[in-house]
């Protein structure tokens, strides 16, 4: 007889407590093989496929396309069983029938559903079996599948604890969780429900008469009752009675990680820009030289991560961390060098590993794989988390400058405008040269100004003089 094993979202790693669905690849009646995927999810750091590590008919699925579910929630149910006792049963409804709607626990020797392990496209559960998908029929018309059903919930159990970020976002908005009511699997309360409750429109503006009450009114009415009162006014919107509704965009996904990870940074670290112009003419001849020797062509953007991990190699401070609770400084002795790239999705930061040990042909190699990982949007998490320091081209975007936010908790970021061509006084001479504005953002507690503008007019001058690389080669 089947086994109905519930298999929940797994734990996704790199601190991520909840996934977006975007795409079931899987049908209520289907039968699937061990570690075929059978949802595509998107997190705060990517969007992957998750495979299911158990192999039999699915029974049933939890959560529409778009909802949002925490780690440890069901994603489906798979009747497990012999081949020929799941072709026995006739369909999904037997399997079902025989079973309580309660998930079970697998027998010994088989995976365990509780477990938080990698289950994950790339990491594998176990050796998966090379089968087609196929849909296993009724054996009679009576025994056919409904139609459309909600996705089902758990009846039983209890409600699963709610994340730290739903939690944070709550308490800086003033919600009361408890007021809320959850849309996720036994009224779980997801992120998207405390977006709802701080985007929602203000009930219409009350008649003056109940807005203002006499003495006597305040005086019956018990003190907390009156500071709730005035707390919710103060926060609506002060139009919001009269202004149009407008077009309401969620914070979720990656907008929403982004969205978390800024207001972070601008609230715990001290920042400060300091900038300055370079003549990157020779820089750019010195690649237009290389690119005519053949092999590999090189980037701008590689020679510019190899200046980076050049002028960290003399400021180690910028390549650092503050540990707020131990009150230090920890000075990293790796150079993961993330590098901000635009996509469809939104902003990402992918990472290149060990960049300090890289030259610029290895450099090239692993940005454009990763720029290509990043459009295709198939980056892993741990290939968008671990960075130490981070280099932003948004010259890409035909503008000269920007203070660039620091990619939390990193401690520094370089920022490159437009390369354009500008009178500049060369050699004592007026001339016309290709120009750069450069930019250091800094967290101001590892470093004073004059770490700071060392290391930026370090860079500077690799730009100006690349020889001036040589000496690090």
């Amino acid at each position: 007889m089947p086994k109905v094993l519930e298999f929940k979202l797994p734990d996704l790693g790199e601190g991520l407590t909840e996934a977006e669905i975007v795409r079931w690849l899987v049908e209520v009646g289907e039968v699937v093989a061990v570690d075929q995927p059978v949802v595509e999810v998107e997190t705060a750091k990517a969007m992957v496929e998750v495979p299911c590590p158990y192999g039999g008919v699915v029974t049933a699925r939890f959560g529409e396309e778009g909802s949002e579910l925490p780690v440890g929630a069901p994603l489906l149910t798979v009747a497990v069983g012999p081949p020929q006792e799941r072709s026995r049963t006739g369909g999904v409804e037997d399997a079902e029938s025989s079973e309580s709607t309660e998930s079970t626990e697998p027998s010994e020797g088989a995976e365990s559903s509780e477990y938080s392990g990698n289950v994950l496209v790339g990491y594998g559960t176990a050796a998966a079996t090379a089968r087609r998908r196929s849909r296993v029929r009724p054996a009679a018309p009576a025994a056919a599948a409904p139609k459309a059903a909600p996705a089902p919930v758990r009846a039983t159990g209890p409600v699963p604890v709610i994340s730290p970020l739903v939690r944070r976002l709550a308490r800086e908005h003033g919600l009361d969780l408890r007021e809320l009511r959850g849309t996720g699997p036994e009224g779980l309360i997801l992120r998207a429900d405390v977006v709802s409750a701080v985007q929602a429109p203000a009930r219409p503006a009350e008649p003056a008469a109940a807005i203002v009450e006499p003495a006597a009114a305040h005086a019956s009415r018990p003190a907390a009752s009156v500071s709730a009162s005035a707390d919710a006014r103060a926060f609506r919107p002060a139009a919001a009675s009269t202004a149009p509704a407008g077009e309401r965009v969620p914070l979720k996904g990656i907008r929403g990680a982004v969205a978390d990870k800024l207001s972070r940074s601008r609230t715990e670290i001290p920042d400060a820009t300091c900038w300055v112009d370079a003549d990157a003419t020779e820089l750019m001849a010195a690649r237009a030289a290389m690119n005519s020797a053949g092999g590999p062509k090189v980037s701008v953007l590689a020679l510019l991560a190899r200046i980076c991990t050049a002028a960290l190699a003399r400021h180690p401070e910028l390549n650092s961390t503050v540990d707020l609770a131990a009150r230090e400084i920890v000075r990293l002795p790796e150079v993961h060098l993330g590098f901000a790239a635009q996509t469809e999705r939104g902003l990402v930061v992918p990472v290149v590993r060990d960049a300090h040990r890289r030259n610029v042909d290895s450099l090239g190699a692993e940005l454009a794989r990763l720029t290509e990982a990043a459009r295709t949007g198939s980056l892993t998490p741990a290939e968008l988390t671990g960075g130490t320091f981070t280099l932003n081209n948004y010259g890409v975007f035909g503008v000269d400058g920007s203070t660039p936010i620091i990619n939390h908790p990193e401690a520094a970021m370089l920022g490159v405008g437009r390369i354009i061509a500008k009178p500049w006084v060369h050699e004592g001479e007026l001339a016309v040269r290709q120009v750069v504005q450069l930019s250091l953002t800094f967290d101001h507690r590892v470093c004073d100004g004059g770490t700071a503008g060392g290391f930026l007019r370090h860079v500077a001058d690799c730009v100006e003089q690349p020889a001036v690389l040589l000496r690090t080669l």
